[in-house]
């Protein structure tokens, strides 16, 4: 009488071992290639948007083209900024986004919180008109807006440019939906302790929000800094108006666009959200993380 033999299985176990492995790699070399991708694509125009900057406009237009200056130029930038009234530019440009973007992320502030802890009479309808808020196109308001800032004799002033900006829905729902995560234990804490609301906004739910703040700062600011249509449509002349709106002024139908000029002025456009960015992102990755370790 035979006796069976036992089926050995580590083969089969080393062998699929080998597969999630292999798997693995290659989800992940995927993942690199899809990442490099994107720079490329991202990337290539802003180099060229530097290179052109130290370009005479002739090398520009060569063919082939350069991938590295073979003249370096520094001419752009002082033709750009006296082309057109830059220092007006910057001077409203940053009114814009300070005055407009703070008061935005105090009203989102203020508005989150009530949402998320606060209790008042038709909450739930009075969100689900935030929501549909959101769901309308900036676009579709900017004559509304400009017809009534209009009947006050606003236009070409700061407060008509300003004032517009002044809400977010889209910040409101982003700090809600982060506020309603937040530990509960840690504000019934502040409630014994005789916080009031003030007291546990500042005090516990915004330290603790630190970097959902960060990235609210910096997309606000981008979208206040690069906003053209509202500061096109409410002002008139070069001293009210806007670097993304007054880079226009650089552009020469008649004798031809000098393009280095125009990219010298891009980058007058684009330094300071870059510099922005350098001073948040170690809180943006905070808070990715962070999401992460939740999720």
């Amino acid at each position: 009488m035979r006796i069976a033999q036992p089926v050995s299985t580590r083969g089969a176990v080393s062998l699929s071992g080998i597969n999630l492995r292999a798997s693995t790699l290659a989800l992940r070399g995927l993942a690199y290639l899809a990442m490099a991708l994107a720079v490329i694509i991202v990337g290539i125009p802003m180099y060229w948007m530097l290179l052109a900057a130290f370009k005479t406009n002739q090398e520009i237009f060569t063919a082939p083209p350069t991938w590295i200056p073979l003249a370096p130029t520094l001419a752009n930038f002082p033709a750009a900024w006296n082309q057109a009234p830059f220092g007006h530019f910057y001077v409203n440009s940053f009114i814009y986004t300070l005055v407009s973007g703070s008061a935005k992320i105090l009203q989102a502030i203020f508005s989150a919180y009530a949402f998320a802890f606060l209790r008042f009479p038709r909450k739930n309808l009075v969100f689900l008109l935030l929501l549909m808020a959101l769901m309308i196109p900036d676009e579709f308001t900017v004559l509304p807006n400009f017809l009534t800032l209009a009947n006050f004799g606003w236009t070409n002033t700061y407060q008509g440019l300003l004032l517009p900006g002044f809400v977010s829905a889209f910040g409101t729902f982003l700090l809600r939906q982060h506020f309603l995560s937040l530990p509960r234990e840690v504000l019934d804490a502040a409630r014994v302790d005789g916080a009031g609301h003030m007291r546990t906004l500042w005090n516990i739910v915004l330290p603790m929000s630190r970097p959902v703040l960060a990235t609210l700062v910096l997309l606000t600011a981008v979208q206040r800094w690069n906003d053209y249509l509202w500061p096109l449509i409410i002002t008139n002349t070069a001293e009210m108006r806007t670097l993304s709106v007054g880079i226009a002024l650089l552009f020469a139908k008649e004798t031809g666009t000098q393009w280095g000029m125009v990219m010298a002025g891009t980058l007058y456009v684009v330094l300071p959200v870059l510099i922005l960015f350098l001073f948040v992102q170690r809180h943006i990755v905070e808070g990715i993380a962070a999401g992460a370790v939740k999720g």
